[in-house]
Formats: C-alpha cells, structure tokens, sequence
C-alpha cells in the first residue's frame, strides 16, 4: 500500500482548483505525467486517448467560444488547458498495442461497430483522463476538469477533420488556495454500494 502523503495528495487532499497561483506547468512535468498515465490499464491496451495541452494565450483563446460562462475565466488564466479526446479510429493501432492478439482489430473494423467503437473509445479515455489526472497530481500540479463546454465547438476549432472527439478539459497549474471551495460531502459506502 502506499504510504499516507502519497493518498492525500491523490485523494484525500484533491480539490478541483478554481483559480491559479502565478507559474508555468513545464514541458516535463506534462510528459511525466503522461508516462505516468500510460502505464494504467484500458481495454486491449487500446489507449485510445489523444491529448492537446493549451499553454499560450493564442491557444487558449481558440477555446473561448465553447466555454460557458462560469468556466471562462479560470480556464483562459490557467497555466495549461489539457485537451482530453479520443480517437474514433484507435482500433487502427490495436496491432501495434495489443500484439499478442492483433485480430481483435476485427472487432471494431466494419460499419456496424462504429457505434460500439465510439462508446468503447469514449469510456477508455475517459479512464485515461482519469489516471492523468492522478498523474498530474502526482507530479505536483492542481487540477480542474470541467464540462462546461460545447464539445462540437471544440471538435470543430480543434478536431476537423473528425477522427478525434473531444471527451473533457483539465485546467493544469498551482491552484490559488482562496479560490479553492468547501470540500462538499461524500456519500458514505453504505449509502452508494453493496455487496453480493
């Protein structure tokens, strides 16, 4: 088990940050991160996550039209904007990334699975944004995943050509402790869970 430093910075302790401290996430502490993330699991080692990170103005300003107003401010002051997308086609790669069964590419390749496809992608990088979040908080960044966005405006802006969807976005950088709210409650496991 992990030591309890280690679970405070991952979960006790993790707050979705609202504001940003003054200071630049660093080219290494996003592909740490990202080493970081790649380990975990996902179904086929499918991996089907693709990720943009926002750091200049320019950049983040091609997002200001999908934004909704609460989360306008704080995502165009954050140090770094992750992108989080998923690729449609990952299936392509399963070859590459699942090598000792590369016929499971058959799976997703007709018309048919392009439904099952999609949801397969979305739920896997929905995971990978999950360990990259962890990541990040691993390597010592805040982090503020939202959805309150237009996602076809970002597809748009971002992704035209269609192959890549966006899934979430995640503010990145030193969150401002005074920006930070109340930690809301947590239902208890006997309320949400049980056991067969």
């Amino acid at each position: 088990m992990i030591d309890s430093q280690a679970l405070d910075t991952l979960f006790n302790n993790a707050r979705t940050a609202n504001g940003w401290l003054p200071g630049e996430v660093t080219d290494a502490q996003l592909r740490q991160a990202f080493d970081l993330m790649k380990m975990a699991p996902t179904a086929f080692n499918a991996q089907p996550a693709r990720f943009i990170f926002l750091r200049s103005t320019a950049a983040k300003e091609r997002l200001r039209a999908a934004l909704s107003p609460g989360n306008l401010d704080k995502t165009l002051a954050a140090p770094v904007v992750a992108l989080i997308a998923y690729d449609t086609m990952f299936h392509e790669h399963l070859p590459k990334v699942f090598p000792h069964n590369p016929a499971v590419k058959g799976l997703f390749e007709s018309d048919a699975a392009r439904t099952g496809r999609e949801t397969f992608a979305f739920r896997n990088s929905t995971l990978q944004g999950g360990y990259f979040i962890l990541a990040a908080r691993a390597v010592g960044l805040d982090c503020g995943p939202m959805s309150g966005f237009d996602a076809a405006k970002v597809d748009a802006e971002f992704f035209p050509d269609g192959r890549f969807r966006t899934n979430f976005l995640c503010n990145l950088g030193q969150g401002d402790p005074a920006k930070r709210l109340a930690r809301s409650p947590r239902f208890d496991f006997d309320e949400v869970c049980s056991i067969r």
